[in-house]
């Protein structure tokens, strides 16, 4: 559960589980001859050379008052804005460090009247007096303060969390992480590279991209980022493949950032597997809208044996990144480093090696005709060079292992989908609303089409189906006005814009009318005219945990027989064979259900 500081807020308040850091930070506390300040929580770091680095567990929004400190790779000086700071047990914890700035042509005695100007608005005069005592012309001042906002509020109000470790280790980076960090921030100054970042499951890749992000936001003002990998989804909820232009930092793990997408296709899975062609169409469809007018950070699955390694040179070849940084770890499997060399001689799933090519560059027509390139690229052909390999040796330490992997996969789901969802509380102060007392949209059965995208359900069940589902909000090229009464179903899955998600807390038979709660703009909901329903599913917390009901809960039941077929697995689901699974078509034939 996320841990706030403590009603004190002191500098020391989102401390650290770890007892050395705590020892060290009390005898650096000692050291200084006086209690670290109080109500504030302001901190001295780098003052005479002593105590740079401040490892701690907690949330917190910090402010520069002096100087200048690094967070998870982001810079954060003096006058700029807060930032609000997630180092929570479900990841590693943040640190901030002091870092060196350039000095100013000013006396210290000048230097030393301009911070006190500073500190004025923020400190009583107890504490300016200690901080002033500690000030050194190359030292950092920050304020730490609680933060309070519905998110996480929302997310702590749910018993939803993994199992804590008993040894928590701060956030560090491998030699050449830092090597291939510096590079790509160096070739992004002046350039707009495609960096695609692959490896195995568990070898911190998410955690690289997120370090990325905030170094290249030291020196750009945005950029933009193509998730591919749809059960970890690090802006959306999981099931998804989006383009997003980022232009604020990255300083906590996926549910506490939760960000609209320019481009977004729901998959409705947290795998691709036994439906590949799809996965790699809808990354066409979300990659056309890239513009090229940015950096690109490219993230991918951490299946890379089998299927999945063919997928991968496909992705390759396709998006045609400047780098592939590969990460590899002690604890990872082996794979072949994906050299331009590697790549041209390995088929993919569905592209063919250069030697069967026969062209240098090796033109794919089967991708050129869904690409969208500027107006002097398109009478051209579609050419893929090569790219640039680094390899990235990480010494990231995950808390998964192959028996409790799955479970922490859920959970970060389910919190992911709980982080969105924190979009329908209201702000600070007021209190957290139930969802269940929150007032839905009324959707007419022949407003929308509706498809199940990851099962074969009989017309007559549909609406079971949909009935308490988290649902897709989409919007398809087809009019699906004209049909009377509805329901409307899809004979196929389309590729289409998806626009968020939401709640289908119940169907009105008699009205015929969905009620949908969602976060979604109005808006932007005039134009959905689809719904689409995955294997992603509303958290059972949602469903038992919430506040105010009071006998039945709705949707809950005890009284179920397991030992029916099918019980254990998803229920009502009947999975696609191959042959249907792998059918696509961008516009569906309509059907209405009688």
């Amino acid at each position: 559960r996320l841990r706030s500081p403590s009603s004190a807020a002191r500098a020391s308040a989102p401390r650290s589980s770890c007892r050395s850091t705590e020892t060290r930070h009390r005898r650096e506390r000692e050291r200084l001859g006086r209690r670290w300040p109080g109500e504030e929580g302001t901190w001295v770091p780098g003052a005479g050379g002593r105590l740079s680095t401040f490892t701690f567990s907690g949330i917190c929004r910090l402010t520069c008052l002096y100087g200048q400190v690094e967070v998870f790779g982001f810079l954060i000086s003096q006058g700029q804005p807060a930032q609000d700071i997630f180092s929570t047990y479900t990841h590693a914890y943040l640190n901030i460090n002091a870092v060196h700035y350039s000095m100013s042509e000013k006396r210290e005695k000048e230097m030393r009247k301009e911070a006190r100007i500073l500190l004025r608005s923020h400190l009583n005069l107890e504490d300016r007096c200690w901080a002033m005592k500690n000030f050194s012309p190359l030292c950092s001042i920050v304020m730490l303060e609680r933060v309070k906002n519905s998110t996480v509020n929302f997310l702590t109000s749910y018993p939803v969390h993994p199992e804590k470790e008993k040894k928590k280790r701060s956030l560090n980076l491998s030699v050449s992480a830092l090597s291939a960090l510096e590079e790509l921030v160096s070739v992004s100054s002046d350039g707009c590279p495609i960096v695609l970042v692959c490896g195995a499951q568990d070898v911190g890749k998410s955690t690289f991209n997120r370090y990325l992000i905030n170094q290249l936001l030291n020196s750009i003002s945005c950029l933009d980022y193509l998730e591919c990998d749809l059960g970890q989804t690090e802006f959306t909820p999981p099931g998804c493949i989006s383009l997003l232009n980022i232009t604020e930092p990255v300083l906590g793990p996926p549910f506490t950032h939760q960000r609209t997408p320019q481009k977004m296709v729901y998959y409705g899975k947290p795998s691709c597997e036994n439906n590949y062609e799809n996965y790699i169409e809808i990354i066409k469809y979300v990659f056309s809208s890239y513009k090229r007018e940015c950096p690109l950070i490219i993230n991918t699955m951490g299946w890379v044996t089998d299927e999945g390694l063919l997928l991968l040179i496909d992705l390759i070849r396709l998006l045609s990144p400047t780098h592939v940084i590969q990460l590899s770890s002690a604890r990872s499997k082996q794979m072949a480093n994906l050299t331009p060399d590697y790549v041209d001689d390995m088929d993919g799933l569905y592209t063919k090696s250069k030697s069967k090519v026969r062209n240098r560059g090796y033109e794919l027509p089967e991708f050129a005709d869904n690409l969208e390139f500027a107006d002097e690229d398109k009478e051209s052909s579609v050419f893929f060079t090569g790219h640039k390999l680094i390899c990235v040796y990480s010494e990231f330490s995950p808390r998964k292992s192959s028996r409790n992997r799955e479970s922490h996969n859920r959970i970060f789901r389910e919190l992911a989908v709980l982080g969105y969802l924190s979009q329908l509380m209201p702000p600070v102060p007021k209190p957290l609303s139930p969802l269940h007392g929150l007032t839905p949209y009324q959707v007419p059965f022949n407003a929308v089409a509706l498809r199940i995208t990851h099962a074969d359900v009989a017309p007559t069940h549909i609406l079971y189906a949909v009935n308490a589902s988290w649902v897709g909000l989409c919007k398809i090229l087809d009019d699906v006005r004209g049909y009377t009464r509805g329901p409307i179903l899809l004979a196929q899955t389309p590729i289409c814009d998806c626009l968020g998600f939401g709640i289908c807390r119940g169907i009105d038979m008699e009205k015929r009318l969905y009620h949908i709660l969602t976060p979604v703009p109005p808006e932007e909901l005039r134009t959905v005219n689809c719904l689409l329903v995955g294997v992603i599913s509303i958290p059972q917390c949602i469903f038992k945990s919430q506040r105010g009901p009071e006998g039945t809960i709705p949707y809950v039941t005890t009284d179920y027989n397991f030992k029916l077929p099918g019980a254990s697995g998803k229920i009502g689901a009947r999975e696609f064979d191959e042959t249907q699974e792998g059918q696509v078509n961008r516009r569906p034939r309509f059907y209405q259900k009688k």
